[in-house]
């Protein structure tokens, strides 16, 4: 990994790890969390690599287990495993927006599986607060990236796809 490459890791990780404790706009439903902007890290990480979504995905777990417990950081610990996806899937050319629809039902089902040892067994509780409001945080927060990568200057992104292929 590059130089170029590390440091936007380093700076993706620490927005992972930082968003939990800054963001103040979180909707609690126990056992479903919503942090606004909290996956926006994990998208943009699945467009420089599996390493740096790996990389993200365990600062997002890190914020999330020191600000709201160890059950929200295990449920964050699952941005790994979608981060993973997701990069790979665009690696192999695939769109922003379909990469963000495929992984957004995984979420939700690996956010539910987290959940469930945790809580009396409540079918509402698991498949619909936790599960679809997974998916639909997973959907807002796509959103934002997207934005957000929208308005990457064209240069930047151009060294963003050289640091991608130089790996």
């Amino acid at each position: 990994m590059n130089t170029k490459k590390l440091a936007v890791t380093a700076l993706l990780t620490a927005l992972a790890i930082v968003i939990p404790f800054a963001v103040f706009l979180k909707i609690i439903i126990p056992p479903f969390t919503a942090t606004l902007g909290s996956h926006v890290p994990m998208f943009i990480s699945m467009v420089l690599g599996p390493e740096v979504a790996i990389m993200t995905g365990i600062g997002s777990a890190l914020g999330f287990g020191l600000t709201l417990g160890p059950l929200i950081g295990a449920r964050a610990f699952m941005h790994i495993f979608v981060g993973l996806l997701g990069s790979k899937l665009i690696k192999k050319g695939m769109s922003f927006g379909r990469v963000a629809t495929i992984t957004a039902p995984l979420h939700g089902l690996l956010e539910v599986l987290v959940v469930t040892p945790f809580v009396d067994f409540n079918a509402y509780q698991l498949l619909v607060v936790t599960g679809i409001g997974t998916i639909l945080h997973h959907c807002v927060d796509a959103f934002i990236s997207a934005l957000v990568i929208k308005f990457i200057p064209k240069s930047a992104l151009n060294d963003i796809i050289k640091i991608k292929q130089e790996a």
